[in-house]
């Protein structure tokens, strides 16, 4: 079964402000929507690959030493704090969306190698996914396709700044939001860590 708090730190991750979500917005400022919406499928395809290796190796090390899920779970909630942080007081700066255009190919090594792939691979996926297939597939399935809405999201808010018809709809707003939602979530993570030991 698919919980709606899985759902929820999926969504509040993915649209949480990083490299990758920063190209997609940049893309959208440059080229448009409809032009952007090819890197949908590399995003989707660098976060598959990325979460599936982190899980198989986490899962296989487990059995093993049963503290690196909690280890790692301890680690995560102080990672979604200090980002939290992060992303409040950064919240100021003007974010550089004037890059080159962006190719599938660039967005795909951006997200192969974005932190956010072990995050949700150690501490979004629950443990049992990495050692039963069919939940594999099915949580697997579910990020998937949430990725869809929300690098759209992303690619359609660089548009709309470029256009600043939305006076609320800003990068600081935005962070802002973002820090406070990701406080929330890092609460629940801490406690399941430190409940277990």
């Amino acid at each position: 079964m698919i919980s709606w708090f899985f759902m929820g730190l999926i969504v509040t991750i993915l649209l949480t402000p990083g490299p990758t979500n920063t190209l997609l917005a940049s893309s959208g400022i440059q080229v448009g929507v409809r032009k952007s919406l090819s890197l949908i499928p590399a995003e989707a395809l660098g976060y598959f690959i990325s979460i599936t290796v982190w899980g198989a190796l986490i899962g296989s090390l487990a059995k093993q030493f049963p503290m690196i899920p909690v280890i790692l779970k301890l680690f995560s909630a102080v990672f979604i704090i200090y980002l939290a942080f992060k992303l409040w007081h950064q919240a100021e700066r003007q974010q550089d969306y004037s890059r080159a255009t962006i190719r599938p190919s660039a967005l795909f090594c951006a997200t192969l190698l974005n932190p956010k792939a072990l995050l949700f691979a150690s501490v979004i996926f629950p443990s049992f996914v990495w050692h039963n297939f069919a939940a594999y597939v099915s949580h697997m399935l579910i990020f998937l396709i949430l990725i869809i809405p929300i690098a759209f999201f992303w690619i359609f808010l660089g548009k709309k700044l470029t256009s600043n018809k939305i006076s609320w709809l800003n990068p600081f707003n935005m962070q802002r939001t973002a820090s406070l939602i990701l406080l929330g979530f890092s609460v629940p993570i801490g406690y399941s860590a430190i409940s277990s030991l």
